[in-house]
């Protein structure tokens, strides 16, 4: 919770409320919107530790950034739960976000049983692993931010094994906000559209896919990185205390709004 410093030997004084240090973990810092999370976070002055599979991109986003760094598989759930650990030991966290995902445009019957297993992994199991981790290792006051999709809440066609697991990931933050209320541990997630990154692939970067995307955003354009993870950011500060259980949808209107015809 914030504190409160007044200075009460001066009459007409204003309280100020001064936050507390932030030191938040990023998973899949490496990645479009990962980066652009922990870039506001570091304009910020947060304390970062960046986690992601690839050591080595690692180590030149810190360079940049600053921060410690964690290179692990996030789909391993006692890897998971053991890295947390250990980075709640040095020094307590205040948030941990999941920019960790992957996108599958096939209609069901044509998704492979690996396919699916892969994007049950990336999308679900590395979310119940931080909700997991975060249960036991993080304190009151503490914010866990996910990140859902669009297709979670619009019937979209051809996106069944994205719609099923980032569904699971909403179900999962209001049952979490839930069950650690009493803890003091909040449960967020942002349901972006469309974003500009590499995870995207061609849907955000052929001009004519990226034409049709926009079309069925109200506002006219596809996301950027830098959308999603001011988002992401406003719901890690420590100011938001009574913010939980939501699902905030950034995605230009596409889940929600129909303009006139």
């Amino acid at each position: 919770m914030p504190v409160m410093n007044e200075s009460s030997d001066q009459p007409g004084s204003v309280s100020r409320i001064s936050p507390p240090s932030e030191r938040v973990l990023v998973l899949g810092a490496t990645g479009g919107i990962g980066t652009a999370l922990v870039e506001v976070l570091a304009a910020r002055g947060a304390s970062l530790v960046l986690a992601a599979r690839n050591a080595d991109k690692l180590d030149m986003l810190a360079a940049r950034v600053g921060g410690s760094v964690r290179a692990f598989d996030a789909t391993d759930l006692d890897r998971v739960l053991a890295e947390i650990g250990a980075a709640a030991a040095e020094a307590p966290l205040t948030g941990i976000a999941l920019c960790v995902g992957a996108i599958l445009l096939k209609p069901a019957h044509r998704t492979s049983a690996s396919e699916w297993a892969d994007v049950v992994a990336r999308n679900l199991t590395t979310a119940f692993g931080v909700v997991r981790a975060a249960g036991q290792h993080l304190g009151a006051g503490a914010s866990v931010v996910l990140v859902s999709s669009a297709a979670a809440r619009l019937g979209l066609a051809n996106h069944e094994a994205i719609a099923a697991t980032k569904a699971g990931v909403e179900g999962l933050v209001r049952s979490a906000a839930a069950t650690y209320a009493r803890k003091g541990v909040r449960f967020n997630a942002v349901a972006p559209g469309l974003v500009r990154t590499p995870l995207a692939g061609a849907l955000a970067t052929d001009p004519k896919l990226i034409e049709a995307s926009a079309k069925m955003h109200a506002l006219g354009r596809i996301g950027e990185p830098g959308d999603v993870a001011r988002a992401l950011a406003f719901l890690l500060d420590p100011a938001q205390s009574w913010v939980t259980g939501q699902v905030l949808g950034i995605d230009g209107g596409l889940a929600t709004v129909r303009l006139a015809v």
